[in-house]
């Protein structure tokens, strides 16, 4: 088995995540009271509250450390992956279990990190839709004349090739919907968030992240992680840098997952609240890689089983 380990983005957040895991896992248990004593609050009773958990200050430590307490509780169970990868915010989740970070860097950082987000986007709101087709050039090419029009959209999300998430300005957006729809797009779904992340509009943001990031210090990683923003892997050495463009840079979700295949991995396996990047595999990978989520208790045990019963066979 060649494992890709897939690290839930923010979406992923729902009322309750976690919970049977929290009272069932004394691993899971004590990562998510670790993260609860770092951010001053009780994490699991956050992630019980359906209001709270909507917010991007709330959601982003709450998924990651879901995921990292997913990957404790597996512990031995767990093979050395062959590389990781997250959307967005599990980069993190990834850049942590992969070492890069330690659980409580990446806590502290989140913590801030969600924070500037959710102020930006409350005060720049913005608005993202999934626009649907294979023909990504299009997209790319109806947006760019908008952009010289004065329009602030732009290309945001590269989850599938067959999956563009655009944002901006909502208004802006709402115009670029419009000229999708003439230029032959026949399906576009508007997404459930309050800012326009990984565009220009999260400068802000992204200058408070920078600052923020200033001092910290990176390790090398046990394995190999891949880069939303660049599509290739992450290097401690660029590390920083890439980090601080990700908040208002493009994703590149899909042409990273295609390397990981081009890398061997033969089966992937999501952790976190939802199975949404398993969903992006199933259209990115061939029908012979093997596809799990970890999401709650029954998931977790039948996973680990799974996992157990691989390694005897090895």
């Amino acid at each position: 088995m060649k494992l890709g380990i897939l690290f839930s983005g923010q979406g992923a957040q729902k009322a309750g995540m976690g919970s049977d895991l929290y009272d069932a896992l004394p691993a899971y248990r004590e990562t998510v009271d670790q993260a609860s004593s770092i951010l001053g609050y009780d994490l699991q009773s956050v992630a019980n509250d359906e209001t709270k958990i909507s917010q991007t200050a709330y959601a982003q430590p709450a998924i990651l450390t879901m995921s990292n307490a997913i990957i404790n509780a597996l512990g031995d169970a767990l093979p050395t992956p062959t590389a990781g990868i997250g959307l967005s915010l599990g980069e993190y989740s990834a850049l942590s279990a992969s070492g890069a970070l330690s659980f409580e860097q990446a806590v502290a950082i989140i913590k801030d990190r969600g924070s500037y987000m959710q102020a930006v986007g409350d005060a720049n709101p913005g608005k993202m839709v999934a626009v649907m087709g294979t023909n990504q050039q299009l997209v790319e090419e109806v947006l760019a004349d908008l952009q010289a029009q004065g329009k602030q959209v732009y290309p945001a999300n590269y989850n599938t090739f067959a999956q563009l998430v655009i944002g901006g300005i909502a208004e802006d957006v709402d115009v670029a919907v419009a000229a999708l729809t003439e230029a032959g797009i026949q399906r576009i779904v508007e997404l459930p968030v309050s800012g326009a992340f990984h565009t220009p509009l999260l400068k802000d943001a992204a200058l408070q992240l920078t600052t923020r990031l200033s001092n910290e210090t990176f390790n090398e990683m046990s394995y190999p992680v891949y880069s939303n923003t660049t599509g290739d892997l992450f290097m401690t050495d660029t590390l920083f840098d890439t980090l601080t463009k990700q908040i208002i840079a493009p994703t590149y979700f899909a042409q990273a997952m295609q390397k990981m295949l081009d890398a061997g991995v033969d089966t992937f396996l999501e952790v976190g609240p939802s199975d949404t990047l398993i969903k992006f595999a199933k259209k990115i990978a061939p029908k012979d890689v093997k596809r799990y989520a970890i999401t709650d208790l029954d998931s977790f045990n039948a996973v680990r089983e799974l996992l157990l019963s691989e390694r005897k066979e090895a």
